[in-house]
């Protein structure tokens, strides 16, 4: 979500050889704000459980988080193209078919994406829903090959084998003994990593043309806007009246959870490059699980920790094995 310096662009591509060029202070830094983006994400389904134990429905809770997120992204938006310094893409104004197409992949990837994941957490758990959410790029790796003609080699295939059967481990595991509804609340959220892969494989040009920062805040605001279009749609006012935590946990969930890991990895992937970025989201469906063990009181056994184990190998697959 950052533009990598020019300084970084001569870093290895192989994340441990990155680190050993890296001076001790940049790299705890990056890989400090990396985990801590990575861990207050993790916190974001375990929130939401906890919110529905107030009776708020989905639509509400989305449009609440939105709305205490878009000021921030507005004012992401304005910084970025008022800026001095800023890049070229940062600054140049944008086209009327990238705006359409920042504003759609927003919409896709994060409107639609975040609101399958909301409606599918109410059917699963929330180690579960991190875990389907943490396929996204196994996915990226399929919709490249279908639609960029990128090819897919061994790796992507070895990765793709381990990565899904620890997901069918997981899922095993958990039918017949979670929701009635689990395996809904299953495809809902992987349909929500679904749309989150389409977001990332469609925007990886247009990034290049509008700046990073720039296409990130446009397509969050108009997530945004789109969230609090449906609730006025969908639901009378009288739906805004809830318990005081509710709005709590609306907050912490725009703030912690969705507007600081956004800046965090983003400082992250300037310091330290990609590759140690996504060797840190490994922690992703780990924290998650841990979180809701802690305080949702889910279950966490054998099953559960091997499917996950074997999901996480599978991303690193993709993510770090260099092509020969």
């Amino acid at each position: 979500m950052s533009q990598t310096s020019a300084s970084q662009a001569s870093l290895p591509s192989d994340g441990i050889a990155a680190a050993s060029v890296l001076p001790p202070v940049q790299l705890l830094t990056g890989l400090g704000l990396a985990v801590a983006g990575v861990v207050a994400f993790s916190l974001r389904p375990v929130i939401i459980k906890l919110a529905y134990r107030y009776n708020v429905d989905p639509v509400t809770l989305i449009m609440l988080r939105m709305v205490f997120a878009l000021p921030f992204f507005l004012g992401m938006a304005l910084w970025s193209g008022a800026r001095k310094g800023a890049g070229k893409g940062d600054r140049a104004p944008i086209a009327g078919r990238d705006l359409a197409l920042t504003i759609g992949l927003g919409i896709t990837g994060y409107y639609a994406a975040s609101f399958c994941d909301f409606l599918g957490l109410r059917y699963v758990s929330a180690g579960m829903g991190r875990l389907l959410l943490f396929l996204y790029p196994t996915i990226v790796v399929i919709l490249s090959a279908m639609f960029l003609g990128k090819r897919i080699g061994l790796r992507e295939v070895v990765a793709l084998v381990v990565s899904y059967a620890g997901v069918a481990l997981v899922v095993w595991s958990e039918v017949g003994t979670g929701h009635p509804n689990f395996m809904a609340g299953a495809g809902l959220v992987f349909m929500g990593a679904f749309l989150y892969s389409v977001y990332l494989v469609g925007s990886s040009r247009v990034v290049q043309r509008i700046g990073s920062m720039r296409f990130t805040a446009y397509a969050m605001t108009a997530a945004c806007l789109c969230c609090i279009l449906q609730f006025i749609v969908l639901r009378p006012l009288s739906a805004l009246d809830l318990p005081l935590p509710v709005y709590g946990l609306s907050a912490v969930m725009a703030v912690v959870c969705t507007v600081l890991p956004v800046l965090m990895t983003a400082e992250a992937l300037r310091r330290v490059g990609p590759n140690l970025v996504a060797l840190s989201g490994a922690i992703g469906p780990v924290a998650a699980a841990v979180f809701g063990y802690l305080v949702l009181a889910e279950p966490m056994g054998m099953l559960q920790l091997a499917g996950a184990a074997l999901t996480v190998a599978g991303v690193m697959i993709i993510t770090l094995w260099k092509t020969a």
